[in-house]
């Protein structure tokens, strides 16, 4: 089905759900991190509203750590359609989605993180996504934040991106100048061969990167990773000074 909002961007996307949160403790010690609130609202409906408005019709959610209260959160939602996938032994990124992989065919779909909030500034984001990503060309699209402009950030950066957007990873001791922002595409056919286990998409984009198919796009806006109390902290005051 062909998505009506943004025809070149796909309308099937998995938003990561199933962690701990350890990081956020004590807030999940009692809800899951997805379903803790920034300004007013759960960061899983902030990133559900974000695919809903760019067209997405069907997300799968990978749940894991109080399941139970996640699922009957999202079954209030009515658009865009849930579809569960419950993780008996928690998966990681890259067997969560070799997990769900049966839900989307062999067509590209977007996964989303749940614990970053990113807001666009002049460019729509995900409509820029789909109208960048070509399957001839490339397996994964990632979407990347300056570092310069990733509010609370300390790292030093996942990759280097040349004109084309072509990724290469930044390997230690070097810096780089854009982050991996918790938004990418991805092509099914990068999973071929990968067994369902526990283990990062980090393997997806070095595999990618290998084959010259790992490719990123600018992000023109906000982002704010909200894996910790500071950087939840810093989210609630941006939000509520900017909203």
């Amino acid at each position: 089905m062909t998505n009506a909002v943004n025809p070149q961007l796909p309308d099937q996307a998995m938003v990561l759900a199933a962690g701990f949160g350890r990081r956020l403790r004590p807030l999940t010690l009692s809800v899951p991190k997805p379903l803790v609130q920034v300004a007013g609202q759960t960061l899983i409906d902030r990133t559900l509203d974000r695919l809903e408005a760019a067209g997405v019709r069907k997300a799968v959610v990978n749940l894991h750590y109080k399941a139970e209260m996640l699922e009957a959160h999202l079954r209030r939602r009515t658009s865009p359609e849930i579809v569960f996938s419950f993780e008996e032994q928690l998966l990681d990124t890259g067997g969560g989605v070799r997990k769900a992989l049966v839900e989307f065919g062999d067509a590209p779909f977007i996964v989303a993180n749940s614990d970053m909030i990113w807001r666009d500034g002049f460019v729509d984001s995900l409509a820029t996504m789909g109208k960048r990503f070509d399957p001839a060309r490339m397996d994964v699209l990632l979407l990347m934040q300056p570092t310069v402009t990733a509010l609370g950030y300390r790292g030093q950066g996942d990759y280097h991106m040349a004109a084309d957007g072509k990724l290469k990873r930044r390997k230690a001791p070097r810096v780089s100048a854009f982050l991996f922002a918790g938004v990418q595409i991805l092509h099914p056919r990068v999973f071929e061969g990968q067994p369902i286990e526990h283990f990062s998409l980090n393997r997806i984009y070095d595999a990618a990167e290998e084959a010259g198919r790992l490719y990123g796009v600018r992000h023109d806006g906000d982002w704010i990773e909200v894996g910790t109390p500071e950087g939840m902290a810093l989210a609630e005051r941006v939000l509520n000074e900017r909203d």
